[in-house]
Formats: C-alpha cells, structure tokens, sequence
C-alpha cells in the first residue's frame, strides 16, 4: 500500500493537447518581436545617453545596467521563441534497418531498456509506473524489457520487481548518484534504445508509438517528451473558498467579487508547477535548431549515440591526462621526449583512473550530456522535443520540495556554465550556442532582478531618482517599450499564461542568488533527491526576503504618499505614482510564493479546521 495516496483521485486526468502550429500567429510575433526589440534598443540607448541622473549616479548606473542586462536577456529569448514546427507525428519504425540502416541485425524488432531510477521513494508508487510500462503498445513485433534501478538495495523493491517480472539492477554503491546507476544499468543491458523514468514517471501506452519514428533519422540521438503533472491543485472558486472560511456571508461577497470580474479561482498550482510554458513554448521551439536538451525522465535515448559520446569523450580525457603527466615528466627531468615504454605506462595509468560515463557525473547530467552529444562534429547527432504529452509525473507538494528541486538545476545549470562553458565548446552550431545561452543567461538574473526590486523601494524613501526626472520624455520612452514588449510575448507565448511564469521567475531571486554564490566560491553542488511526498512544516523561512521585498514596498509606498502630501522632501507626483505600480507588481510576484509557502492540500486544511 502507498504511503501517500493522494494522488489517486487524480488518476482520470488527461493531460492537456500540445499548443497548435499557426504559420499567421508565428509571422505576427516575428513582426511584433522585432519591433519591440527596436524599440526596446531606442529606450535603452536613451536611458545611458539621456536619463540618468548626475546626483545620484551610485543609483542610476546600477538600474541602467540591469535595464540593460535584461534587454540581453529579451534578445536571447526572441531567438529562442522565433521559430515553431508543425505538430507532426512520424511513422514507427517496423524492424531495426529502419533506425539503423548500417545494422548487420537490420531485420529484427527493435529492442528497448526501459529504466526506473529509483533511491528511496515508495516501491508500490514505482510499481505503479512498472505496471504503466508493461501497458505500452506498438503496431509492430518490438522487445520490451523493464528494469528498475535501485540505489537504494531495498528488499522491498527487489520483492515488487519479482512480483512485476522485471529486472532488478541495484549496484553496492552511489557512485555518480542517477548518472552512475545509469551507467551501470547500462553495463548490464543491450537494447537498442533507452527510455529513462523517474521513479513516479507513469508512460502512457503510445509512448513508443509515438516517440521511435524520429529515430528513423539516423543521426536522431534523442527525444525528449513532456513532463506532466498530472497531480497539479486546481484550486477552488473564490465564492466556495470564502464560503467554508466565512459562511454565507463570505460566499455572498465571493459571488459579488465573481459577478465583476468573472471567475476568480483561489489555490491552483501554488508552486508554479505546470511546464507547459518550458516543454510546449520554449524548448519546442529550439528543434529547428536542433538544440533541445535532455531534460531526464520521459525521454528515449539511441544506445549507440550515448555510448560514442562517452566514449569520445573518454578517450579525450585519457589524453589530456596523458599530455599532462608527460609534460610534469619532462619538465622536471630536462629530458626533450618520455621513453616509449613510460609513455605506454603512463596511458595505461590514465586509462584505468579515467571513468568510462556514458552520463556525466553531474547534478545536471541531463543537459550536460545533451551538450556532449550536440558538440561531436564527427556524427552531428541530433536531438527532437517531442510535443505530445506521453507520460505523467507527481509535482513538489510543497516549498521545501520544490525549493530544493529549483536550486539543483539553478546550481547545476551555472555551474556548467562556470567549468564546461557552452558557449566557447568546439562543435556547437551558432543557433546551438545562443539556445544553450538563454538558458544559462536566465540563471543570472537575479544580479539585476535585485536592483528591479528595491529600486522602487530606494526612490520612496529617499526621494532620490534613478533618472533624471520623471518627465514625459520618460515616460515616452517607456510606456511604448513596455506595451510592444507586453503584446510581444502575448502572441509569442499565445495559449499559456505567462503572468505566473514571470512572477515565479522574480521571486526565484533568494534562491537564484544562492547558487550562484555557491558556484562562485567553487562549492560542489549536491545531489539531492526531490521527495515524492509533501513534506509538513511551516515554510515561511524560506521565502524571508520575499516577505522583506512586500513589507518594505508597502511601507515605503505609504512613506512616499506622506512625503509628497506633507512637501519638503525631493519626491514627484509622477514619481511616486510610477514606484508605487513598479512596487505593487513585485509585491503581486512575491505574494504567489509567499501564499505558497503557507499552502496546504484541501483534504490537509479540513481535517486541520475540523
């Protein structure tokens, strides 16, 4: 029996379509991208040659150069959103000739490992993707094979396994944590592809079907699908919420609130969870480019492309250690050339010392392996987003979880960026290194999101302007830019709402600001296991500068309208008014996770009023 079940009555669920092609929207948002990003130019350029103010450059300099590093940032996302492909499913393949044509084995079925990692979470919530996985269908003769891959040596896990008719593979140590259960499962395998899960990842029945027909193109190295959240909380209304809290009267006021402004739902996907923006927008969009990362679990994975790059990537580290050892060698024996017999010693030396990693050891072996196989020239192997939801995962169930979550692909992420910098890798395309540079660039924007949001905080206070004044000729500026950029990424991101992802991505700042000081002093950024159950607790701890953030703008609003009410202060009209809108947004970005740090599940809040 589970532990927590809670999931269960989610079960019915379908996820939710992929988003439609539309050849019309995608040249409106090329045609309004362009023009924002002109104008946008045009603002910039006046804010450093125009606007700032000569008394208080220790504060305009700093805002302007955040202006300025996230219009960067604007840029590297058009480029990322600019291009989509039509939603088009290929035929799967029939015998292996199909995927390799070269194969001498080419008239057999094609052979999959379908893989469950697996470390502590509940063995009866893995059998449930175990039992999903058997369900699987294909219009043609294949060989399925399922294994579950516990880090854990649980005898509990290894009894469900039996129970299922899978394959066991658990290994005496955590060497390399999922990277290097990984690798050896791999050692003890041979299909020809790899499907890797979770250990709540639930494939639904057409995930071959539906996935296998890219690889018709020899050179396909991956396909990654969707995660869906299948467990997301779609909150309540506003009437019935104020009904349970406050009685009639409560709901008499929700239905008045609703009657004004519609539908007003309370408590759905407090975390931000739901990834159709990241899978369906932004890397959909990158396939064009043929940069798409892995992302783990819910992807499939050609065998032979893995093991090359790995063992590519082998034989240049035996090099490079080799190199090293024969110019220590000869620098300190003043001797021109190493013998031929300490040459061969010291490459067998490197050999055996050097690990053979078919995923990287890394907290972000995903991508850091999608990197590797996008960068070897020699194959040009490529890589498919795969736009239709073929299986169906649980989210964090709360703060801590999904603290913990974020913070491993932030630190991961950057610390790539620092030690295995993308951008100068041998091998990657232009498109390639500019999608792997949004990506990266996105994890630094805490250094000037700060500035965005004690900005307002500073001039109502103080009354000291980061501009020269706020005239007309500022607001000329930017109103233009910010509406062109608002209907922008309307059309761009059209069908998703993008309020949430924007105000999720500010309040991410406490964290994102973490790991990249972390990264900074070369600190070695863990491999945590994100729980599959809610973790209980109080967690307004974590969003402490979140609550700073709202209690020091709702001060300093008050602060500002008294100034400018009593005079002798240097505040403006249009000053306060526009701090107090830029202030009322960070607060409306910093309440989502503050309300998040204090959410609790529907059935979890009754028994707790009970």
């Amino acid at each position: 029996m589970i532990t927590d079940d809670y999931f269960l009555k989610f079960e019915d669920r379908t996820p939710p379509p992929p988003l439609p092609y539309s050849a019309l929207r995608e040249s409106i948002w090329q045609f309004l991208a362009t023009f924002a990003l002109v104008i946008g130019a045009w603002y910039i350029w006046w804010r450093w040659t125009a606007s700032l103010n000569p008394d208080a450059m220790w504060f305009a300099v700093p805002l302007v150069v955040a202006e300025t590093c996230a219009y960067i940032g604007m840029i590297l996302f058009v480029i990322n959103l600019w291009r989509d492909d039509p939603v088009k499913l290929e035929t799967p393949p029939t015998v292996l000739r199909d995927v390799a044509p070269t194969h001498p084995e080419g008239e057999r079925p094609i052979s999959i490992d379908v893989m469950f990692a697996t470390y502590n979470e509940d063995p009866e919530l893995v059998r449930l993707g175990i039992q999903d996985a058997k369900r699987m269908t294909y219009p043609h003769p294949i060989d399925i094979r399922i294994h579950i891959l516990d880090d854990g040596r649980r005898e509990e896990m290894r009894a469900v396994t039996e129970e299922e008719g899978v394959n066991y593979i658990t290994r005496t140590t955590n060497e390399g944590f999922k990277a290097g259960n990984l690798r050896n499962a791999m050692e003890q395998t041979y299909g020809d592809f790899l499907v890797i899960c979770d250990a709540d990842t639930r494939p639904f029945p057409t995930f071959l079907e539906h996935t296998l027909g890219y690889f018709r193109d020899p050179k396909m190295a991956w396909v990654q699908t969707p995660q869906w959240f299948y467990d997301l909380p779609e909150g309540e209304s506003l009437t019935a919420k104020l009904a349970k809290r406050f009685g009639d009267k409560g709901a008499d006021f929700g239905q008045r609130i609703e009657k004004w402004f519609g539908p007003v739902t309370v408590g759905a996907d407090p975390f931000v969870n739901d990834p159709k923006m990241f899978y369906d927008i932004i890397l959909r969009r990158r396939n064009w480019a043929h940069a798409s990362f892995c992302c783990g679990a819910g992807s499939v994975h050609r065998r032979d492309a893995v093991m090359e790059a790995a063992l590519r990537s082998f034989g240049k580290q035996v090099r490079s250690r080799t190199h090293a050892a024969e110019e220590i060698i000869t620098v300190s024996s003043k001797e021109r050339e190493v013998s031929s017999d300490l040459m061969e010693a010291i490459r067998t030396q490197a050999a055996t010392t050097e690990l053979l990693t078919p995923y990287r050891f890394h907290v972000s072996e995903d991508i850091f392996t999608s990197i590797v196989l996008h960068s070897d020239t020699e194959r040009g192997w490529k890589s498919k987003m795969h736009p239709i939801v073929e299986s169906k995962m649980l989210s964090p169930q709360d703060l801590l979880t999904w603290t913990v979550q974020r913070y491993k692909y932030a630190g991961g992420s950057l610390d790539i960026l620092v030690n295995d910098n993308p951008l100068f890798r041998r091998g990657l395309s232009l498109p390639q290194r500019l999608m792997y540079a949004t990506t990266f660039y996105s994890y630094l924007a805490p250094l000037w999101n700060i500035m965005f949001l004690f900005g307002p905080v500073v001039y109502l206070f103080t009354g000291i302007s980061p501009v020269a004044s706020y005239s007309n000729e500022f607001f000329l500026h930017l109103i233009p830019f910010l509406v062109t950029l608002e209907l922008a990424m309307m059309v761009g991101t059209w069908g998703i709402s993008g309020y949430a992802a924007k105000a999720s991505y500010l309040s991410f700042f406490p964290l994102g600001l973490r790991a990249i000081w972390a990264v900074a002093k070369g600190e070695k950024i863990s491999f945590p296991v994100t729980p599959k159950v809610r973790q209980s607790g109080n967690f307004l701890r974590l969003v402490r500068p979140q609550i700073a953030v709202l209690v020091l703008t709702a001060i300093g609003i008050i602060w500002g309208l008294g100034a400018l009410i009593l005079g002798n202060t240097p505040h403006s009209a249009s000053g306060v008014v526009a701090n107090t809108l830029w202030g009322i947004n960070n607060c409306l970005a910093m309440a989502g996770i503050i309300r998040a740090a204090l959410w609790v599940p529907a059935n979890d809040e009754e028994s707790e009023t009970a």
